[in-house]
């Protein structure tokens, strides 16, 4: 008896505490395991109660066989392979069945993990949509399609407003969706977004903006608006059908501020000569440009440095893209009765009597020969045009006109302009330029011994690539614009009149001291405000994209 009792004592001292609670940890970890196989095989559409007794069979099993081994470490590793495999091959057959964003074995979901579950739910409630009704629209519950949309809509719009970016366009094709956002006018490609992603997001924005989320083809346009870190950003939709899928573009809509004229970029001379055209009494100033260079801002800036409490100013527009304060704003529209064309609504303003009449889009000749007659009736008018440079804005404004007498006689001057991005003042870099660069752009060589770039990507002492802050690793932040301008006097107007062809008109325009855009530019690239590269993107009508800037 002594001796039975003396081996029960020395069993019992056998089990270890520190074992026997990570045996039960362990255990009671792999029940809510099986609790989630079964909710989750349900609301994915698999076999529900057949995965959930494969995960069970199998952690049972190697519950068994840990209790049995004699040695505990082993045992443990076969428990905790057996219900990793089982627990594995029930996630990979899932993520076959689900979205490529729902899956579980993503590189974005891993990553996820790390970043801590509950910081992104607050980041997401401290996220507010608004509808184009002005309804907030409540967070929806996890795993469900208003979810998806939802949170597919966070992701891109957090990322795109943190990059700047002022529009995202989003292209349909056979496999998923390719993503360009614009960052101060220049495309940047982002990673594509899978179809079936991007048919939750469609169908929350149509919602948003109060868009029929049935309608896959005909053209819709919407707005909504994001709160988030205590300011407002409104959005408008454009969607469109098209043969590989539904396009789909945001655009931000901002607050455009009115500039006064000596801040648009104008140098002192440039500044000089356009602010003696508010002390003249008639005549026609051709504001010009390409698309998304400008011209409207300089538009209405050259509008607004006349006073609006002296003089009557109206303007004539398809679409305004400012309010301007105490300056009444035409628009055109084909609903106007008795009015089908943009020179008759132009006539129809013109009779009312303004003493300073803005004119957008100046692009046929019958709209042309208004502003002129316009003009000779006492009134300054501004009008733009498309074109390339300020010669090619003369061609093009006496062939609308069709009489050169009538096109040059009130004619006051013409602007041309570009837009060009400003270096990142936080990362740009310096470097010699070769000779060789400097002869291509006649740019003396003891002006610029030192030409700047955007800085390159740089890296921690850990090998992490480092962002800058500032521009958000772009290189570039915020634009500026360039002008090459002439201001027609009574020589010039006769230098017109007479010359056979534009290059003879040309030269008198640089013996006037007109500089042109590149030399513009040139001025910017050696005071190192932008780069050589950024210059001739721009200005390079062949190729859209520039070469590598030369050391």
């Amino acid at each position: 008896m002594p001796d039975l009792l003396l081996t029960s004592i020395e069993y019992s001292g056998y089990i270890s505490i520190a074992k026997f609670v990570v045996f039960l940890l362990l255990f009671f970890l792999w029940l809510p395991l099986l609790i989630w196989v079964y909710r989750d095989a349900e609301s994915v559409g698999t076999k529900k109660v057949f995965w959930t007794a494969i995960v069970f069979g199998a952690g049972a099993a190697a519950t068994i066989i840990w209790l049995v081994m004699p040695f505990f470490i082993i045992g443990m590793l076969f428990y905790l392979i057996a219900i990793g495999a089982t627990s594995i091959s029930y996630v990979m057959h899932r993520d076959t069945r689900v979205p490529d964003f729902q899956r579980i074995l993503s590189a974005d979901r891993i990553k996820g993990l790390f970043a801590g579950k509950q910081k992104g739910l607050d980041a997401l409630e401290s996220f507010v949509f608004i509808t184009a009704n002005n309804n907030e629209v409540p967070m929806p519950q996890p795993k469900t399609p208003d979810f998806f949309g939802y949170k597919a809509a966070y992701d891109t719009l957090t990322d795109a407003i943190w990059r700047r970016a002022s529009n995202i366009v989003f292209s349909p094709t056979p496999q998923n969706y390719n993503v360009t956002y614009y960052v101060d006018g220049a495309a940047l490609k982002q990673p594509t977004i899978a179809r079936d992603q991007m048919e939750y997001f469609i169908h929350f924005l149509k919602n948003l903006a109060d868009l029929d989320a049935g309608e896959k083809r005909k053209p819709q346009k919407g707005k909504f608006r994001i709160y988030q870190d205590k300011g407002n950003t409104d959005w408008e939709v454009t969607t469109a059908g098209s043969t590989a899928g539904e396009q789909i573009q945001l655009k931000q809509i901002t607050q455009q501020d009115i500039m006064k004229l000596a801040d648009v970029g104008l140098t002192s001379s440039q500044y000089e000569q356009l602010n003696k055209i508010r002390d003249v009494k008639r005549g026609v100033f051709i504001v010009a440009g390409p698309k998304k260079s400008g011209v409207t801002t300089t538009f209405y800036t050259l509008l607004k440095n006349h006073d609006p409490y002296i003089y009557s100013i109206s303007t004539l527009e398809r679409r305004p893209t400012a309010e301007l304060p105490n300056i009444t704003q035409n628009i055109f529209s084909l609903s106007d009765t008795g009015i089908t064309t943009y020179a008759k609504k132009l006539q129809t303003v013109v009779r009312m009597g303004p003493d300073i009449v803005g004119v957008v889009d100046c692009e046929d000749a019958e709209t042309a020969k208004i502003v002129c007659t316009a003009a000779k009736s006492g009134r300054i008018v501004y009008a733009t045009l498309e074109a390339d440079n300020v010669i090619q804005a003369l061609g093009k404004w006496m062939k609308l006109v069709g009489d050169r007498n009538l096109a040059v006689e009130e004619l006051l001057g013409i602007s041309n302009q570009r837009l060009l991005r400003k270096l990142c003042d936080e990362c740009k870099q310096a470097y010699e330029p070769n000779k060789e660069l400097l002869r291509k752009f006649n740019i003396p060589a003891e002006k610029a011994k030192v030409l700047h770039r955007a800085g390159k990507a740089q890296v921690s002492r850990r090998g992490k690539a480092v962002t800058c802050e500032n521009c958000q690793g772009i290189g570039f932040v915020g634009r500026m614009c360039i002008f090459e301008t002439i201001i027609i006097n009574d020589e010039l107007r006769k230098a017109i009149r007479q010359s056979k062809s534009m290059s003879e008109i040309s030269t008198q325009f640089r013996r006037a001291k007109m500089l042109y855009l590149q030399e513009q530019a040139l001025r910017k690239v050696i005071d190192g405000t932008t780069s050589i590269n950024e210059m001739v993107r721009i200005l390079s009508k062949k190729k859209k994209t520039a070469k590598p800037e030369q050391k």
